[in-house]
């Protein structure tokens, strides 16, 4: 087990770069589905908003359920190119395919069409998690090092916000081009996103492989998985600074998903702009966030990671309180906002999956084993069910604050103002409430840059505690 942890030189630019492709094509993909689906289905498929928040919610359970069952399997498999890899490989054209079929508007029947979308929506979260979560999972295969993992996931996040910037570039051209027919305009949206989704899949492994396989050759020696899903769980939430992590986690991306979710209806219904300006303010946002994503990154090193989600979660909050205050007509208020509020979005990528790789350290200092995937898949499984549960509320919501979904083919109807007041309730002071715990949690987080260094230092020294 030395051996293993004396790996820990800086990892190439190359590298890296494949590393972060990776996260390309999910990227785009969860990016279209949270800023356009809600609102695909109410204004282009034509079912109303609680029956559009109830798919969603199935999808993400259905979604959350299969991450702690895909991870376990993910820890177990044992294949020449590792653990992580086959699944990407062989689930990546799967992915393109299944998201790709979200987007067809087969029939006016609302019943066929919720158990078409419920369907679609349940096998393509399969497809992404199998995709997705191996690859998560690959952060503290390829280095051991405290700041390079926050590195490298500066890259993973760079690749993925950029994803998110490229989808709404796309999707504003296409619209553009299509603006008189909406069914198309989502038809063609999934056709090309799907295939420029699958593409970096492949690079990130042909490119990266090497250096994991290695890193996983000395591990195979003392790694031990066969232990039940039920006892590897009970180890992980016994493992304190774990909860921690997870609850930023789930704080945060709630908070940037109802964000998300909500913001096509907060501009086009309050603000009263046209829909193509939607795209406009989602990339000022993920503009931002790209750029910060460096700067954080660089100065993390300096104070450290908790004080770097501090620093942008404040800000963001700023930025979330404006918003319920922002009127129609201030169009440059809203701008100026969107970009603060990219200075705190980019601290919720990077920051929590900073951090996961360090609590994984602690569980092998604890147990002698490595279980990448049972932590990875447990994060993600808790935030999706929490997701789940915030966007069938949003849904509800909506419906009982008398919003009007769209006819399809007939032009948005003007809104009543109490669906106008549910709609910004949703996009200031409900997120601004789980970023506010979401800093709580980060004040108690335990493991420091200090405290991981002498994890290492006990774990080179092959003298864990079991």
């Amino acid at each position: 087990m030395n051996n293993h942890y004396m790996q820990t030189e800086k990892l190439n630019f190359w590298t890296k770069l494949a590393y972060g492709a990776g996260d390309l094509g999910p990227a785009i993909c969860a990016n279209i589905q949270v800023f356009f689906l809600l609102y695909f289905f109410t204004n282009v498929a034509g079912l109303s908003a609680s029956i559009a928040g109830s798919i969603l919610m199935i999808g993400k359970i259905s979604d959350a359920v299969n991450d702690p069952i895909i991870g376990v399997m993910s820890d177990r498999t044992v294949h020449p190119w590792g653990r992580r890899y086959p699944w990407m490989v062989f689930g990546a054209i799967p992915f393109g395919i299944l998201f790709f079929l979200q987007w067809i508007v087969p029939t006016t029947n609302q019943s066929f069409l919720f158990w078409y979308y419920v369907v679609i929506a349940v096998l393509f979260n399969i497809a992404y998690t199998i995709v997705n979560l191996p690859y998560a999972a690959l952060t503290p295969e390829l280095t051991q090092d405290f700041h390079e993992r926050t590195s490298l996931n500066s890259f993973r996040f760079a690749f993925s916000i950029g994803g998110s910037i490229l989808s709404l570039v796309i999707a504003q051209l296409i619209f553009s081009i299509f603006k008189d027919n909406p069914i198309q305009q989502y038809l063609v949206l999934g056709i090309v996103c799907a295939i420029i989704a699958v593409l970096p899949i492949y690079w990130c492994f042909f490119c990266t492989r090497d250096r994991a396989v290695s890193n996983n050759t000395k591990k195979e020696e003392y790694n031990n998985t066969n232990l039940s899903i039920v006892e590897q769980i009970r180890i992980a939430f016994s493992n304190r600074p774990f909860l921690f992590v997870i609850g930023i986690y789930l704080c945060s991306w709630l908070g940037v998903q109802l964000t998300a979710s909500i913001l096509p209806y907060f501009v086009i219904y309050w603000m009263q702009l046209p829909e193509g300006t939607f795209p406009q303010v989602a990339i000022a946002v993920q503009g931002t966030a790209l750029i910060m994503l460096f700067v954080w990154s660089f100065v993390s090193k300096k104070v450290g990671k908790k004080a770097v989600y501090f620093m942008g979660i404040c800000l963001w909050i700023i930025a979330q309180g404006g918003l319920f205050f922002t009127q129609p007509g201030q169009v440059g208020l809203m701008y100026f906002l969107a970009v603060i509020a990219g200075f705190g979005v980019s601290t919720a990528y990077l920051v929590p999956w900073s951090m996961i790789p360090d609590v994984i350290d602690l569980d092998e200092l604890n147990t002698g084993q490595r279980r990448e995937g049972i932590f990875y898949s447990f994060m993600v499984f808790l935030q999706k069910i929490g997701l789940a549960i915030g966007l069938f509320l949003v849904g509800v919501a909506l419906d009982i604050a008398g919003f009007i979904e769209t006819i399809p083919g007939e032009t948005p109807p003007t809104q009543p103002y109490s669906a106008l007041l549910a709609v910004r309730i949703a996009i200031a002071p409900l997120p601004t409430i789980f970023l506010i715990v979401g800093l709580l949690l980060a004040y108690f987080y335990p493991i420091t840059r200090e405290v991981h260094n002498e994890i290492l230092l006990k774990l080179r020294n092959d003298k864990p505690n079991r």
